[in-house]
């Protein structure tokens, strides 16, 4: 949902003009993009730790990690995500073509291809090699392991570093992006 919030949003800046308006400003292009990804940030944490609270209070879900590894491991898949849908948006200036590209590379693939509804061991191998480039694939690793075993870093620390990774790769490539086309 993080990609499709953040592909809307700033797509519909291009779409109305607004967003090369605001990018001359003498405001810096960080800022700018921070705070375009800030707010959608914090309502993808605060529903993460509505599902844990309800998960474990009305569905007595196990969790037996420890709450800061599920807050920063869980924000870097949130920055991972958001990272995705502002290059999107970055490179689709018109706001249905966003939503509908969104939905197609990021949603669908989250939800099938991360090891959540399907086992990806029982998948045909192809499947398995194109689900490393989904972020949710990581995080349903991380989740299962830190409700159902706890910090088991060594299972933890791996997609850590492939969700880190993700975050920065998207979050560079979308900002070299809006730089690129106000120059272009």
């Amino acid at each position: 949902i993080g990609i499709l919030l953040t592909a809307l949003v700033v797509a519909r800046e291009w779409d109305r003009g607004t967003m090369e308006a605001s990018l001359v400003t003498p405001i810096r292009r960080v800022d700018l993009l921070l705070g375009k990804v800030l707010p959608y940030f914090i309502l993808g944490m605060l529903g993460m730790g509505l599902s844990v609270v309800v998960g474990t209070t009305l569905f007595h879900v196990p969790f037996r990690g420890s709450i800061t590894a599920l807050i920063f491991l869980s924000s870097l898949f949130m920055l991972a995500s958001l990272g995705f849908g502002l290059l999107i948006s970055a490179a689709i200036r018109i706001q249905f073509v966003a939503a509908q590209i969104s939905i197609v590379a990021g949603f669908l693939p989250a939800f099938f291809l991360s090891g959540l509804i399907f086992d990806l061991e029982s998948t045909p191998r192809f499947i398995q090699i194109v689900s490393h480039v989904v972020p949710a694939r990581y995080f349903v690793s991380i989740s299962h392991t830190l409700f159902m075993a706890g910090d088991v870093w060594p299972v933890l620390l791996p997609n850590a570093l492939a969700l880190a990774v993700m975050a920065v790769l998207f979050t560079s490539l979308a900002f070299r992006k809006i730089t690129k086309r106000l120059e272009g």
